[in-house]
């Protein structure tokens, strides 16, 4: 566990601790599979066909590709409805709009039609999920991720629904309980060390993804609710690094200032926040805290040896309180789905997919 003596400044912005190489200690434990009550049964799961990996098949940024080959078919015949920009750079808003819009029936049309099509290649995918082991008891399946936010992305996980019924699937499509950009760090608390609560209001948490970043303060409220159903993001700031096209060691320093100006907002305050940071990144992730695989949508390297995320951002992190500071790392889509953990003890076996800039997936079995 990455360890250190702080005690926390009020009034100037913390400065960070640089530790002795002495002053570090051993391993640590990421990436856990066995909870309380819980186990992850699998996650970042890549399956692969002739065409790559099945899940880019289902991903944010493959609706864009397919929305975009509608719209060339479209040219052909005539006028774009949709204008002139990609479809990798039309917002949500966007696409929203054209597809509600009456007067502008092309537009309409070429969204349903890509919806549909998309809608096929998410049953698809999930068809191909639950033949593996560690999914073929799933009962039911929570979308997270960046896409179902929008209309266009609601109306695709209902039509995929509802074909995966019709191919004699029985298992069921739902949402996120919380808000997308706080699911990534409301489940985080069910893998913070409980003693680090007991005297504590929140827990500082990270969800980094191939588009975004996400940095929050997370306020567990474990004494009204043990099962953590009330835990709620009190800040959040969010970064779109896929505009800034930062090199690997520009987003850990961004990372690392987003993280600083949680402990000072917290100060302000006067929330207690727990010496402990948890931070969510795609990919498969070693006991250790390196990444063996997955994170080819992160700019540079994030699988190198000489690599070690946990580590660069504890050595850049402020004083926090007067305990011992502890960084652990796990994939993204497993936190995410334990933020509904909660809602999901009427099911013994369940999932997670969020469909982002890639796709995301978890499962788990409740035990107990």
């Amino acid at each position: 566990m990455k360890s250190k003596q702080t005690k926390t400044k009020a009034t100037t912005k913390p400065q960070p601790h640089k530790p002795h190489k002495s002053d570090l200690p051993g391993p640590d434990v990421h990436g856990l599979r066995e909870l309380p009550g819980l186990q992850v049964d699998g996650y970042s799961l890549q399956l692969r066909d002739k065409d790559g990996f099945v899940g880019d098949q289902a991903s944010q940024t493959a609706f864009r590709e397919l929305l975009e080959r509608w719209r060339k078919r479209r040219r052909k015949a005539g006028k774009d409805p949709l204008g002139r920009s990609h479809s990798r750079d039309l917002s949500k808003k966007e696409l929203d709009r054209a597809l509600q819009e009456k007067k502008a029936s092309e537009a309409a049309d070429v969204m349903h039609g890509a919806i549909e099509e998309f809608a096929e290649e998410l049953a698809f995918v999930i068809q191909r999920f639950m033949r593996q082991p560690s999914w073929r008891k799933v009962q039911r399946i929570v979308v997270g991720g960046g896409f179902p936010e929008s209309d266009v992305g609601e109306r695709a996980i209902l039509q995929a629904g509802a074909i995966l019924e019709d191919m004699g699937l029985h298992v069921q499509l739902g949402r996120l309980s919380h808000n997308v950009d706080d699911g990534g760090l409301i489940g985080w608390v069910h893998l913070t060390p409980p003693a680090m609560l007991k005297k504590h209001d929140a827990i500082l948490a990270v969800d980094i993804g191939g588009t975004n970043v996400r940095c929050g303060i997370v306020k567990t409220r474990h004494r009204r609710a043990p099962d953590f159903s009330l835990a709620e993001v009190v800040r959040r700031e969010k970064w779109h690094h896929a505009d800034e096209g930062p090199n690997r060691g520009g987003m850990v320093e961004h990372i690392a200032d987003m993280l600083e100006d949680m402990v000072v907002h917290s100060e302000r305050k006067k929330i207690r926040l727990a010496p402990f940071i948890g931070i969510g990144c795609p990919g498969l992730i070693r006991q250790d805290g390196s990444i063996a695989r997955g994170a080819q949508n992160l700019p540079g390297d994030w699988e190198s040896e000489a690599f070690h995320l946990p580590s660069a951002l504890w050595r850049r992190m402020p004083m926090m309180d007067s305990g011992a500071t502890l960084v652990l790392m796990h994939n993204d889509a497993v936190v995410q789905g334990l933020s509904e953990l909660p809602f999901m003890r009427d099911v013994r076996h369940w999932g997670v997919l969020t469909i982002g800039t890639g796709l995301g997936n978890a499962s788990f079995t409740n035990r107990g």
